[in-house]
């Protein structure tokens, strides 16, 4: 049997960083980092393009200041996320907010030079009653969605982000009853959406561009599939994206308007970049017609997806041994749902990985870890110390991003 390999992890390097930061420890790749953000920037446009982080996906300040260096903006889902970003030492005026929570320091934030799109009527509301005669976007839910998951699809008729599609009178009156001009056009359907409704959704969203005649920016968020394992597709951003521009192009004939695009990345930027290094163990076994458990010393605490989504991730055994076995990989939580290799798509469902057979000690690599999985993990259930970061740079150096929490950090804000 053929074992694939870690991403970028050697045995080597594996080794060095668990003897010098131990395990469990989240691993970014500088390499990988830059590439994608590479090939995000070149995402076919017709007037002109900017590519903003979507910094939920992985919030460390050094992403943060690597993205901004290769020419990134930034994409912010909470007031907390736009401070945050600002004092990572990313300038305001490269940062745009879209969040689900309407902020109690909007005006500070904008007054800042934070970029805004409201995302309810409420919203921009509040914002037209805060800055009269000012610009703002809007984010529109299309009345279409597609995701790798039910619980990842955030566009259509079950999805509370954005202002429905039917809106757009009422929030044509809002505006104009303050003078506000809608500037900018936002949406985005979901996480590791289908690329022909991506598409689709672009062509409905020039629709609602027409009805705003102040709207110069068209943001169609991102969403884009990344294959974290070896039989998934990635998404071809070239392919999705050349029609669009073509689109836009027609559209500026029709209008006299030349749109400006925006594509908001996490999955693109960060999915393939980072690792869980991890250990095994423990090991136990539910007798012959039962399962082979192998134990690690991480789970949801640092990765959650495959608890939450059924989401799948390449897991690799650093052994040289031949011989192979199937495993039920879990975590070290006292939860029934900390399981790191559920069925795809179905977190309740159990199924067995065939590995390198292991043993107690061996170290454990889960790769496809970069997004949505520090950010997003169930940090310190059980008590367990939030894990560090390291930036294995190109020069094949470490740089420590994030200590390991101590057990007195977790408990010094309890009174």
């Amino acid at each position: 049997m053929n074992f694939e390999k870690p991403k970028f992890l050697t045995e080597k390097s594996a080794k060095e960083i668990a003897r010098k930061y131990g395990t469990p420890c989240y691993v970014y790749d500088e390499a990988s980092l830059e590439r994608q953000a590479k090939a995000a920037l070149k995402f076919p446009n017709a007037f002109g393009l900017t590519v903003r982080y979507a910094m939920k996906a992985a919030s460390n300040a050094a992403i943060l200041r690597l993205f901004d260096k290769l020419g990134l903006h930034i994409d912010a889902s909470s007031a907390y996320e736009a401070e945050r970003a600002m004092a990572a030492g990313i300038a305001a005026e490269k940062i745009s907010l879209s969040s689900q929570q309407l902020p109690q320091n909007l005006k500070a934030l904008i007054d800042a030079g934070v970029k805004y799109n409201a995302c309810s009527m409420r919203q921009l509301e509040e914002f037209c009653r805060l800055f009269p005669g000012g610009e703002v976007g809007v984010r529109i839910n299309p009345g279409l969605g597609s995701g790798g998951t039910k619980r990842t699809n955030v566009g259509g008729p079950a999805s509370s982000f954005g202002i429905w599609f039917e809106y757009v009178p009422q929030i044509l009156k809002t505006a104009q009853k303050y003078g506000v001009k809608i500037i900018r056009i936002h949406t985005h359907i979901g996480s590791g959406s289908d690329p022909k409704v991506w598409q689709k959704v672009a062509s409905m969203s020039l629709g609602t561009v027409e009805k705003f005649p102040d709207a110069r920016i068209l943001n169609m968020g991102g969403g884009y599939k990344v294959a974290r394992m070896g039989y998934e597709k990635s998404t071809d951003l070239q392919k999705i994206g050349a029609p669009v521009a073509e689109l836009v192009k027609k559209f500026a004939k029709k209008t006299g308007r030349q749109l400006h695009f925006e594509i908001e990345p996490g999955t693109f930027l960060l999915a393939n970049c980072g690792s869980v290094l991890s250990t095994v163990q423990d090991m136990c076994d539910t007798g012959k017609k039962g399962y082979q458990f192998l134990k690690l010393d991480t789970g949801m605490t640092d990765i959650l997806r495959p608890s939450i989504y059924g989401a799948q991730h390449p897991i690799h055994i650093l052994t040289r041994a031949a011989q192979s076995c199937s495993y039920i990989v879990c975590g070290h939580c006292c939860e029934s749902g900390d399981i790191l290799t559920p069925a795809d798509g179905d977190p309740e469902a159990l199924s067995p990985r065939k590995m390198r057979r292991a043993k107690i000690g061996d170290l454990c690599v889960i790769d496809g870890a970069g997004a949505y999985c520090s950010a997003m993990c169930t940090a310190n259930y059980n008590s367990y110390p939030a894990s560090p970061e390291v930036l294995l740079k190109k020069d094949s150096t470490f740089q420590l991003i994030r200590r390991r929490q101590t057990p007195q950090q977790i408990v010094e804000n309890e009174v």
